[in-house]
């Protein structure tokens, strides 16, 4: 419910990438600060993926031309690059989490091109934002099992009453 707020302005945060960074943390077994730390890690790395391919499709954007295909093909080239790096990247122990990696991809580029966050049409903006909302993730999973399953104080064990037998008259 308090993620709804962070939509309004003036942050205009894009609090649906907690959502998927949340679905990414149980798929890594729950919260556990290990976990978050492997969370918070994966969706950065592919936020900062994210920015690179932005850079790179706006420097190579006309390689084949001014034409829509030409611009799609310099496109598909740029993304068949950076998805093929991050993918590299997730074979080195401390990047071991390519889902992750991808809810950040895809949380950047949400964030930058639907003009989320505190900034919105600026890269580095849209950056701080994803990133942020995905590392709240963890925690807001940790929060929703706490609350919504929270320990409560057990029941007071029921006894029967005793009954005094009286002596017949």
């Amino acid at each position: 419910m308090a993620t709804v707020f962070l939509t309004m302005s003036p942050l205009a945060l894009p609090t649906w990438a907690i959502f998927i960074a949340w679905a990414g943390t149980f798929l890594l077994g729950g919260p556990s600060r290990a976990n978050a730390v492997k969370m918070i890690t994966a969706t950065t790395t592919g936020a900062v993926y994210g920015v690179v391919a932005t850079l790179l499709n706006q420097a190579t954007g006309t390689m084949f031309g001014e034409g829509a295909f030409a611009r799609t093909l310099a496109l598909g080239v740029v993304i068949f690059v950076a998805n093929g790096t991050l993918l590299a990247t997730g074979r080195i122990p401390f990047f071991a989490c390519i889902p992750g990696m991808f809810f950040g991809f895809a949380s950047l580029f949400a964030t930058y091109f639907d003009g989320f966050g505190f900034a919105p049409g600026d890269l580095a903006g849209a950056f701080v934002s994803a990133a942020a909302m995905c590392a709240l993730s963890p925690l807001c999973a940790f929060l929703g099992l706490r609350l919504m399953f929270a320990p409560t104080a057990p029941a007071p064990e029921w006894t029967e009453p005793e009954v005094k037998a009286e002596a017949p008259a």
